[in-house]
């Protein structure tokens, strides 16, 4: 059966069915010992050791070229899902050289619903930005049954190439799609099965990528074994780099899967916690003939019982014990706290020349200057503010003379600022010659002329303000107190 490939194509004598020869794949179909491109019957331990690894770092090559290397390696090639930029964080500093979203686990995560295709297109894409976006590694997003038709496929590829995987799963089921494993599977027709992945094909070319394109049928469950096996063939003559076949039931079955269009990687999904595929080991997957191996629900099953206990340890007035909790520092160093602050030193400034910024935020959290060096608060909740220096007030204030000025500064100020709420934000003692360049740090000082203020108050014995007096006192816009007193 000829699906339009342009590349030659092998048939094979004793079936019914051809297997195309890709340029990715000639190398492996022009082998004089094909056979010696699958596992041997006794594979070593340590063949699943991949030669590709998440501590090699990907540096020209783009997350596509790294999975494609991958599957090109020698060995079997685990990949646990994630459902969120932690979890696939997690996976890669494990070491794993790449990583699956799961819908299931995405749709449990983000909505807290099953996976029954009620999360969308545009929720999957934004999840998996957000992945792909957390990691070095390359991800293959699962791509549902690619939202629709195939001109929905075309739009699903394209985008999920735009958000940065490195592959996508595209399924045959029909619109609302199942999940895998459960009942009420049902799939498309043959010929709209293999039309989507030709749609799938013709959207990476015209997107100028090499997305990895894995094509899944639901077939087995749905209809039947011989049916999953003529449309894994199908998918494979269409130009799927990856097939894959859920819920198959058995070892012989799995290793009939493996025997269909043996050039193309197969890739076998474990479903933890009792589905209805065998759960096997690497070694004997590998010995099976597949290639990757995805683990959908691992994470997202144990996250949900970890979450669980140390409920119930809250509840109970405890706190988790250490051993189930990592440490603060652990913390902060899985989501990169100390690497953010070893960077951050790079774009310090050091502010040698007193600031005269202005202050937009009504909590007053600037920094104090005196002279030009800094002062913390050291209180949090106290707001910090910046101080101008006389000379900075000069500048400000050039219709002032200094003689003008020498009995303002002769006097202190008191402002307090109460916030709405009855607590106290800010009570700071400041040389008076400060407080009309603090009309430009306080928003709710702006455009009062303090200096008028001063000039108008009550005289005392030595021609400065009198102390005492109330220069300010109303509440701003944002419902603080805002007092100013002459001491």
């Amino acid at each position: 059966m000829e699906m339009g490939c342009s590349n030659p194509i092998v048939r094979n004598s004793g079936s019914n069915f051809s297997i195309p020869i890709c340029p990715r794949h000639r190398s492996l179909s022009s082998s004089p010992h094909p056979q010696l491109l699958f596992p041997s019957p006794s594979p070593s331990p340590l063949r699943l050791r991949s030669s590709f690894s998440a501590s090699s770092p990907i540096t020209s090559d783009s997350s596509v070229k790294a999975l494609r290397r991958l599957l090109d390696s020698p060995g079997i090639h685990q990949g646990p899902a994630c459902f969120d930029a932690l979890s696939a964080k997690l996976i890669q500093r494990a070491g794993f050289p790449f990583c699956f979203t799961s819908g299931f686990s995405v749709s449990a995560a983000r909505l807290a619903l099953p996976d029954v295709g009620l999360i969308s297109y545009g929720e999957m894409l934004d999840q998996g930005s957000l992945i792909t976006q957390a990691v070095s590694i390359p991800v293959i997003g699962d791509g549902d049954n690619g939202y629709g038709n195939a001109m929905n496929v075309k739009r699903t590829v394209k985008g999920f190439i735009k958000a940065g995987f490195a592959g996508i799963i595209l399924e045959d089921q029909v619109a609302p799609k199942a999940c895998g494993h459960t009942q009420g599977r049902k799939v498309v027709s043959r010929d709209e099965a293999v039309m989507k992945i030709k749609a799938a094909i013709d959207a990476r070319k015209e997107s100028g990528s090499d997305i990895v394109i894995v094509a899944r049928t639901d077939s087995r469950q749905a209809v039947s074994l011989e049916e999953a096996f003529w449309r894994s063939r199908a998918f494979a003559d269409a130009g799927a780099d990856v097939l894959f076949i859920d819920a198959l039931s058995s070892r012989e079955e799995m290793k009939a899967f493996c025997e269909v269009s043996p050039f193309v990687p197969k890739m076998a999904n474990m479903l933890e916690g009792g589905g209805k595929t065998p759960i096997l080991n690497p070694v004997e997957l590998e010995e099976l003939g597949f290639k990757v191996i995805s683990y959908p629900l691992s994470l997202i099953g144990v996250s949900m019982r970890a979450m669980e206990d140390a409920l119930l340890a809250i509840k109970g007035g405890r706190v988790p014990p250490p051993g189930s909790l990592p440490s603060f520092d652990e913390i902060k160093e899985t989501l990169g706290f100390n690497k953010y602050y070893e960077e951050e030193k790079k774009y310090m400034v050091n502010n040698s020349q007193p600031s005269t910024a202005g202050y937009s935020s009504p909590t007053y959290g600037t920094r104090i200057s005196r002279g030009g060096s800094e002062q913390k608060s050291t209180k949090a909740e106290e707001p910090i503010i910046d101080l101008l220096p006389p000379v900075v007030y000069d500048n400000i204030n050039t219709n002032s003379s200094r003689d003008r000025m020498s009995w303002i500064w002769s006097r202190t100020l008191r402002i307090k600022i109460t916030g709405k709420d009855g607590l106290q934000k800010l009570d700071v003692r400041i040389p008076a010659g400060f407080l009309e360049g603090m009309s430009r740090i306080i928003p709710g000082l702006a455009g009062v002329n303090i200096m008028e203020m001063l000039e108008d108050a009550p005289i005392d014995a030595d021609g400065g303000p009198q102390s005492g007096k109330i220069l300010i006192d109303f509440n701003d816009a944002v419902g603080d107190r805002i007092q100013v007193l002459v001491e």
